[in-house]
């Protein structure tokens, strides 16, 4: 995983590697449980909410364990997917994701890792007419 070259084929490649992870913490398939997510998340991750709000690597913890104790299903609807290099082994990803009628833009920072994708930064917001 550690190519980090900024190419038209890496790119590709990695967009779609990440684009199948968004999303985040909404695909079952990489996990479900606090030991997964933590694999996920790098240790200094932060995340700006769709409220304004930050939170840090505990707290995001904390709130993904109980939500997946009893885990609901949501209408998830990914669009306007972009991915770009931004610096060694960093790529930001955005979308616009619609969940059943709440549309809000995210931005992931992730880092590629030799242990798989890190979260390093994640942001969401609200889009309002």
């Amino acid at each position: 995983m550690k190519d980090h070259e900024d190419s038209p084929d890496n790119l590709g490649r990695i967009s779609a590697e990440l684009a199948a992870r968004e999303p985040i913490f909404h695909r079952a398939e990489f996990g479900t449980t606090r030991k997964d997510f933590e694999g996920m998340i790098a240790p200094e991750f932060r995340e700006i909410g769709a409220s304004g709000k930050a939170y840090d690597r505990e707290y995001v913890l904390d709130v993904l364990e109980r939500r997946h104790r009893e885990p609901i299903a949501e209408q998830l609807r990914l669009s306007e997917f972009r991915c770009q290099y931004v610096a060694p082994d960093h790529y930001l990803a955005t979308y616009l994701l619609d969940q059943s009628g709440r549309i809000s833009r995210r931005t992931t920072l992730w880092r590629s890792t030799r242990n798989g994708w890190k979260i390093v930064y994640h942001q969401g917001t609200l889009v309002t007419d």
